[in-house]
């Protein structure tokens, strides 16, 4: 019989992962969190940071990035916001700025469809790797 995401027991690994990742700007994979804990939890697996980061995503707690490049990242701040990806470096900020909420309206109106909510990534160079004018 499966467990509903409520029933998950709370465990240390479980707590520590979310806090790692509500107390960092960054938005780190799987890998990279597993590599930040394991000093921490040296019986730390791979395998454990993932169901742990399964179960968060089920919960509502996380949320889990995608923007096509072969690794998932976890974020924390689970209200609609946007992203910028620099494609030099990879790394992730978030964008803060409010959500365009007409922009939900608007797609309803035109296909009829239920917005819950909506993902908005910007692609470019960061200030770091535009100075240094590289790209790959």
């Amino acid at each position: 019989m499966n467990a509903s995401p409520q029933n998950y027991r709370i465990t240390k690994q479980r707590q520590k992962i979310l806090e790692l990742l509500t107390n960092t700007r960054e938005h780190p994979t799987a890998d990279q969190i597993y590599k930040k804990l394991k000093g921490k939890f040296p019986r730390l697996s791979l395998g454990t940071v993932y169901r742990n980061l399964r179960i968060l995503k089920e919960q509502g707690q996380i949320w889990e990035l995608d923007f096509g490049t072969g690794l998932s990242h976890f974020d924390a701040v689970v209200h609609s916001h946007y992203h910028f990806i620099c494609k030099n470096c990879r790394k992730i900020y978030d964008i803060r700025i409010p959500s365009i909420k007409e922009l939900d309206e608007r797609v309803r109106t035109l296909t009829g469809f239920r917005i819950y909510s909506h993902r908005l990534e910007f692609f470019g160079l960061c200030d770091a790797c535009n100075e240094r004018q590289i790209v790959r």
